[in-house]
């Protein structure tokens, strides 16, 4: 696949792209534009005081509300559209979506890992950056931090830090509602109220109404997946008894009914790496499938986004999201205090047909018990002032969360799981001309192919052919996270131009997991006590192992029924941030910064994790408590260097930033088919020759027998395991009262670096990773550019005005899979909106046509291994650069060509 990089660069020079803000935002009450701003500046809080940006030493991008109305965002996935460091994607659970800045994210959808980019609203910590896809409702503006942040805000974040400000209530009366049709019989309603009730007591109250087709169309069951079903209503009240003091109470609540997320087949089409992949002569696993009933066509469908869902399965889901905060600030001189007290409860309950194919091989049953719960308490206190004649603008910290998480699951085998499985074993081995998907067993007739033991391996078979139905009753995670933190962040000024800025942190983190587990696949307990003897006969050990396998798939045993495990982690972390900035005139400013950031540890909330499927629990001492160690995963730190530079004037302003982030104990978390893997990735600094790039080898696709003995080093030889560098530019120009436009382009490396090691002792990377050794990251594009044209010209005299707007993200090949095998690349692409429409006298009203994705460009957000679709290994793939067996992929797909027309009023 080519790299488009200087192409992608030159076309989006050509193209206008959205422009940042340009006028100064309201401020709230904590957060008063100081009296120096110009007219037109963007003024922010990055730094937990109302500055120009222009005067922020740091990698920040601000966006007000009037660009992100142009660009049709609603939810934090809409800012890549403007933002061209960041990328939101989300996949196989709306309530787990990614946020990545300059490549860095956290993968995949395991509640256990915190976000690498942290989500705030109005101040308050949201503990995964997948509630940031609710509706926002009326919004100020947001504010995107680049690097690691933790001396000014009140959660750690080790890649960034989304900073959503909603509009506060005023002591002005005012009110505005829009109405939104489109296509998929979409339908938006929003609107909002705000005015004084007294003297001293304003408030507001905004509302939004959504509804949506989806665009995926389930040919078996005569409905759509993927459609929008929702509501966000939010209350605020702002009480200013004095100048000096102010409260502010919100409270917000979103309800969601909506079926999500499906998924297609990838072929060769869409990805020349599948070669003949989903060929049933190439790979045994389409064989079976199509014998069991699933339409073959489904394995070369390009983007269409027709999906064959199980009769009788769901992807129907539910959630709920409230909470109340309150906000404080008492000026009581010389000095700020700031209190921001928050609480918060989210639940999503998911179902799915997890295979994402007709035949019913697995599947979480839309009854609310597969589900994830978080119930978070936190409190923030920041007192600020200034000394020593205004030289020293200082502020301290203190941040204190407590917050339980509950992750219910109920992932059970489907009712053609036992079939599918004896099939799969049978076409891969020896019996495969006795293949019969109609026979018991999956065959035609049992030759004594096993000598004495062919009685035990048949009857082995047939209780593998009569799991139906079975697996996880209620497998119930809780955790406990409970942090605190004291922080402190100064800026010095030495003379007029030149400061020192030095911040600090100290940060405590406990937390307490654990887990009990219902099961009723009895087949697994009874095959593993039946096979577990030929194990170690060479000449059945193959067709043991598989049968015990395949009865076990994700540690699914009912000698887990009624089990539970506990255990607990502590952590202790300075982190902090230095930075030297300098004006030499007063439009331009340069810095140098270093940073060190930190994400806390935790525990991989997947019970597959704990260990091989093949050995019964009782097999270690203790038990499945005697393995609650493998699910633990240790903090990720990141040491960050960035220059820069910030030029504004008039109507121009230009930030250009150079930066280096190097990662250690880097959290990933990669399914490989079978179970979800969380490892740290660190590197050695000796050459492994190659040895973390484990083979498969014959047989056995996905895993190399020795790799367990290679690719290890001596922990004093263990440093970071990824690095990303890079440069970004942005760039705004306002050459008329009624024009704008702007252009971001982002260069970033990020990139694994050589002689992986799965921690930071040393220890073999996972062979499923062999593939991550030099090359990018997922999800991390090297170049992408955005830019945009906003033209609001005068009608005449009317007091009319017109509105015509694009925006374009041009973003340059990359690999959608953690775990980057080829067959998850994606080439680079164009998303281009557009926006055109008229305006009443002071914008009173308007009427626009609008367009997302208007080019109707289809692409993959991920792609991944298709759960429990691998086949057996055979004659070599005519593509020499495919990493392992026969695995066949799934992919989610991003959303095709909207449009629709918006009527906006307010007064």
């Amino acid at each position: 696949m080519p790299k488009t990089p200087w192409m992608l660069s030159v076309a989006c020079l050509a193209i206008a792209t959205p422009a940042f803000a340009q006028d100064a935002t309201q401020e709230t009450a904590d957060q008063s534009a100081p009296a120096s701003a110009d007219a037109g500046e963007i003024i922010v809080t990055a730094q937990g005081r109302a500055q120009a940006l222009s005067d922020v030493p740091l990698a920040v991008s601000a966006v007000t509300a009037e660009s992100l109305a142009n660009t049709g965002a609603n939810d934090i996935r809409q800012l890549n559209q403007i933002a061209p460091s960041l990328l939101v994607s989300s996949t196989g659970s709306e309530a787990n979506g990614s946020a990545r800045i300059r490549g860095i994210g956290t993968v995949g959808d395991n509640p256990g890992l915190e976000s690498s980019v942290a989500v705030f609203i109005d101040g308050v910590y949201r503990s995964r950056s997948g509630i940031g896809l609710n509706e926002l409702g009326e919004i100020e503006r947001v504010e995107v931090l680049r690097g690691p942040q933790g001396t000014l805000f009140g959660r750690n974040a080790s890649a960034g830090l989304i900073n959503i400000v909603s509009k506060s209530p005023s002591f002005d009366f005012g009110a505005n509602a829009e109405a939104t049709y489109g296509n998929y019989d979409y339908w938006r309603l929003a609107g909002g109220i705000t005015g004084p009730i007294t003297d001293t007591l304003a408030a507001r109250i905004d509302g939004v109404w959504a509804k949506r087709d989806g665009f995926y169309d389930d040919v078996n069951n005569d409905t759509d997946v993927n459609d929008r079903d929702r509501y966000f209503v939010r209350g605020q009240l702002l009480f200013e008894p004095s100048s000096d003091l102010s409260f502010r109470l919100i409270g917000d609540y979103t309800s969601r009914d909506e079926k999500c997320c499906a998924a297609t087949y990838v072929g060769p089409t869409v990805n020349p790496y599948i070669g003949r992949l989903n060929d049933p002569a190439q790979n045994n696993i389409i064989r079976v499938l199509t014998a069991l009933g699933q339409d073959p066509a489904a394995f070369n469908q390009g983007y269409s986004r027709d999906i064959s869902v199980t009769p009788g399965r769901s992807y129907g889901g539910k959630t709920t999201d409230w909470g109340v905060s309150l906000e404080a600030n008492w000026d009581f001189g010389g000095a700020n205090l700031t209190s921001i007290t928050g609480y918060r409860e989210y639940k999503s309950s998911q179902g799915s047909d997890t295979d994402y194919s007709t035949v019913d091989i697995l599947y979480r049953a839309d009854d609310g018990n597969s589900s994830r719960r978080f119930k978070t308490f936190s409190q923030e206190l920041r007192l600020q002032g200034s000394a020593f004649d205004d030289k020293l603008d200082w502020l301290v910290g203190a941040y204190f969360a407590d917050e339980d998480l509950q992750v219910t699951d109920n992932l059970r085998f489907g009712a053609q799981y036992g079939r599918f499985a004896t099939c799969r074993l049978v076409t891969g081995s020896a019996l495969s001309p006795l293949f019969s998907p109609t026979s018991a067993g999956c065959l035609a007739v049992r030759p004594p192919a096993f000598g004495a033991a062919s009685p035990i391996i048949y009857a082995a078979i047939d209780r593998l052919d009569g799991i139906r139905d079975r697996g996880s009753t209620l497998d119930v995670y809780k955790q406990n996270s409970r942090n605190y933190a004291f922080f402190t962040h100064n800026i010095i000024h030495i003379t007029d131009r030149f400061d020192l800025t030095l911040g600090l942190r100290y940060t405590n983190e406990r937390k307490k997991f654990d887990a009990t587990f219902g099961n009723d696949n009895t087949a697994c307990v009874a095959n593993q006590q039946a096979l577990l003897p030929f194990l170690s006969n060479p000449a059945l050990a193959a067709v043991a192992g598989g049968i015990i396998g395949l009865s076990c798939q994700g540690n699914s045993t009912a000698e887990l029924n009624g089990v539970s495990i506990e255990d607990r982690r502590t952590e202790d972390e300075f982190t902090g941030t230095a930075v030297l900035s300098y004006k030499p005139t007063d439009d331009l400013m340069i810095y140098g910064s270093y940073s060190r950031g930190y994400k806390a540890g935790g525990f991989n909330l997947d019970r597959s994790a704990l260990k091989s499927p093949v050995l019964p629990f009782a097999a270690t001492p203790g038990g499945a408590q005697g393995l609650v160690a493998n699910l633990q995963f240790d903090p990720e730190i990141v040491d960050a260097f960035e220059i820069g530079a910030k030029y504004s004037t008039g109507p121009l302003s230009i930030n250009l930033a150079a930066f280096r982030q190097e990662f250690s104990n880097f959290q990933l978390n990669t399914f490989n088919g079978t179970v979800f893997l969380v490892q740290n990735i660190n590197a050695c600094g000796t050459d492994l020759a190659g040895a973390d790039r484990d083979s498969p080898r014959a047989g056995a696709p996905n895993f190399n027998a020795n790799a367990a003995a290679t690719g290890a080093c001596s922990a004093d030889e263990v440093g970071y395991g990824v690095k990303a560098q890079g440069v970004e530019f942005e760039a705004s120009l306002v050459p008329a009262d009624d024009v704008r436009v702007s252009l971001g382009l982002t260069w970033a490396e990020t990139k694994y670096r050589n002689n992986l090691v799965g921690n930071d002792q040393g220890a073999p990377l996972d062979p499923a990773l062999r593939k991550l050794p030099g090359d990018n990251l997922s999800n991390a594009p090297e170049l992408v550019a955005t830019s945009s044209l906003a033209w609001t010209p005068p009608l005449g005299d009317s007091g009319l005005s017109g509105l015509f707007y694009v925006d374009a993200r041009m973003t340059g090949d990359y690999n959608t899979g953690s775990d980057l095998f080829p067959q998850k690349e994606q080439d680079g692409y164009a998303i281009v909106n557009a926006r055109v429409g008229l305006r009443g006298e002071d914008e009173r009203w308007a009427v626009e046509l609008w367009a997302q994705n208007l080019f109707d460009k289809n692409y993959a957000q991920v792609a991944f291994n298709s759960p429990f679709q691998e086949g057996a290994a055979g004659a070599p793939f005519v593509d020499p650069q495919y990493p392992g067996g026969r695995q066949i992929f799934s992919q989610f797909l991003a959303e095709p060509r909207t449009y629709g027309i918006t009527l906006r009023g307010r007064f």
